[in-house]
């Protein structure tokens, strides 16, 4: 990526800066991107005179289960894959420079928590850790390294070490964020009890097929008490992205400046609703310039006039995922 591009790209402050990028990057992938290009042809758009971004059109997520998306040819340096269960369609993400998707995650994480060398990263993320292909674990990999602390790590099923790790970094008064997928944190606090105020508890969402789904408020309800924390904050991410919002309470989530939320009508998807409505989750991720930028989700959700947004669920008959997606 061109140099100058990539300081544009995560030095966005303003909406109006966000929208002159949008704008750039759509003309982009219209031209460069075969998939995309035909999407926006179907629908009559002329990618050259458009110049409102709310008229950019979200292609379909499941695109990247059917056809290679990307915008120009390049041989990319890493293929990310979503999770499923046997049988499923898995999505395929061809990322051109993964030193994009760093610097994204990267500083998305210093934008919503800090400086990363003054945590311990604890990592409980069994199922991802047990198939290839995942960005979700690439992500933590990098964190955990740069966290640079002794304790930092993953653990598998060793419920124990990590109960150990807890209380040792918790007499120490150390920062920690444990960041672990739904059903594992809850096995965890059926074997161990905690009490432990000042630890970030983040959960990637999804039960993986391992125990019921439960609704969003019993679940942070049962994990607050389960750990001994007020709140627990969640990651919102998938496969397709290289950004993530994250929330620290609430089920209410924040995008870093690169990455944005809006909700389509679920009967005409060309129709963007106005704000606390619920509708399919339409997601710019500035940061996908090589790969598409405006993703139509299978998410429903709401936004908020602050540019806040909720995940509540997931369109009927869809895939079950591993990204935030509880039934609400």
């Amino acid at each position: 990526m061109d140099p100058i591009f990539f300081n544009r790209l995560f030095s966005i402050r303003s909406e109006s800066v966000f929208n002159e990028l949008a704008i750039e990057i759509f003309r982009f992938q219209a031209t460069e991107n075969e998939i995309y290009s035909q999407f926006v042809k179907a629908l009559k758009i002329d990618a050259e005179s458009l110049s409102d971004v709310r008229r950019i059109p979200f292609m379909p997520v499941e695109f990247f289960k059917s056809h290679s998306v990307m915008s120009g040819g390049y041989n990319p340096e890493i293929v990310f894959s979503s999770s499923g269960t046997t049988g499923m369609v898995q999505s395929r993400h061809p990322v051109k420079e993964v030193r994009i998707y760093e610097e994204s995650f990267r500083k998305g994480f210093e934008f919503f928590y800090g400086d990363i060398s003054q945590y311990t990263i604890l990592a409980l993320l069994p199922s991802y850790l047990e198939r290839e292909g995942s960005s979700l674990i690439y992500m933590v990999d990098d964190l955990i390294k740069k966290s640079n602390r002794p304790l930092s790590g993953y653990f598998l099923h060793n419920h124990s070490d990590l109960y150990e790790a807890i209380c040792t970094l918790q007499a120490k008064k150390e920062k920690v964020i444990l960041i672990g997928v739904t059903y594992a944190l809850l096995d965890f606090i059926e074997k161990y009890s905690v009490n432990f105020p000042e630890l970030i508890v983040m959960e990637t969402g999804g039960m993986k097929g391992k125990r019921k789904e439960m609704i969003r408020a019993e679940l942070h309800q049962t994990l607050c008490e389960g750990f001994g924390v007020r709140t627990i904050h969640s990651e919102y991410g998938m496969t397709e992205l290289l950004s993530q919002a994250y929330s620290a309470g609430d089920g209410i989530f924040q995008c870093p400046p690169w990455m944005k939320i809006g909700v389509r009508d679920m009967n005409d998807p060309l129709t963007i609703l106005e704000y606390e409505r619920t509708g399919g989750i339409n997601i710019t991720d500035l940061a996908n310039i090589y790969s598409c930028s405006f993703i139509a989700t299978q998410d429903l959700g709401k936004v908020y006039h602050n540019g806040d947004f909720e995940v509540l669920g997931r369109f009927d008959n869809s895939d079950i995922r591993g990204c935030n997606l509880l039934v609400q």
